[in-house]
């Protein structure tokens, strides 16, 4: 009976001790999250464009309240917040009007560019508006773009952000691809245009995450998050052509926001 009593006794003070840890630990981590000094900066991916709920103060950069960078900080109550990435972003534009916020002690920095650098809008034009020969070359031409040029542009973001801020934690967002191939799409673009296009996507990544490795920084790759989510996937988290507003057209949604960026960005941050 005694032997019992002690190993009751025993097992609740070990279950007490565990929750003590595990209440420690929840609190350490808020208290961890609290501390960081967070600046989201990049293109429409991350200000938003697509999901709505756009901060009337941003104006053309259109940033939503449903965007990731603010749903991470509705999420982790940072001691600091500047969101600075803007629609039609290019690196030119995030080196000459986004780095304001950055400085030694930011923690945390977010950022998704270079699509617009590659031409993505004119190829989604190309691709919808004229043949598919003209569209494959138009993505051909993007293709070669990334090869030889968008590189060095990138390099002259990513160490304009080490310059500003040597400490932080950068997480460079990828893109997601557009289409489900075999999909429910009965019209539109070919299966090899949309072949080719989730190609060019791919491409654009491998560069991307190439360059944010040399740098030092975590690249986050959405297109595992976006699988079954594509267009013409019935699911779709990205918008198809909307021609009441033809700029949220192939932009995440708010699910993709919620649910293809933030979840990679919580892994990395």
């Amino acid at each position: 009976m005694k032997m019992s009593r002690l190993v009751a006794f025993s097992s609740s003070l070990l279950l007490g001790t565990v929750l003590a840890l595990t209440g420690a630990g929840v609190a350490q981590a808020k208290e961890s999250a609290a501390a960081v000094d967070y600046v989201a900066l990049g293109d429409s991916y991350s200000s938003g464009v697509g999901a709505g709920s756009y901060d009337s103060a941003s104006g053309d950069c259109k940033r939503s309240t449903r965007a990731y960078p603010a749903l991470w900080k509705a999420a982790n109550n940072p001691a600091s917040f500047a969101f600075t990435a803007c629609s039609g972003a290019r690196t030119g534009d995030v080196t000459a009007g986004q780095l304001g916020p950055l400085n030694s002690a930011t923690d945390l920095v977010s950022i998704s560019i270079g699509g617009n650098d590659a031409g993505f809008a004119d190829v989604m034009t190309t691709c919808v508006l004229q043949s598919e020969a003209t569209c494959l070359n138009r993505i051909a031409t993007a293709r070669a773009y990334v090869d030889s040029t968008l590189p060095g542009k990138l390099d002259s973001v990513y160490s304009a952000i080490s310059a500003k801020a040597p400490s932080a934690r950068v997480v460079v967002l990828g893109y997601p691809r557009f289409y489900q191939l075999g999909g429910s799409c009965i019209a539109g673009l070919s299966e090899k245009e949309r072949t080719a296009i989730n190609g060019a996507a791919d491409y654009l990544n491998a560069a991307t995450a190439k360059r944010a490795a040399d740098h030092g920084f975590t690249f986050g790759d959405v297109t595992s998050t976006f699988t079954g989510h594509e267009i013409c996937s019935g699911s779709a988290w990205l918008h198809s052509v909307n021609w009441l507003n033809i700029g949220e057209s192939y932009h995440p949604t708010a699910a993709g926001q919620s649910g293809g960026y933030l979840p990679v960005l919580n892994s990395r941050a």
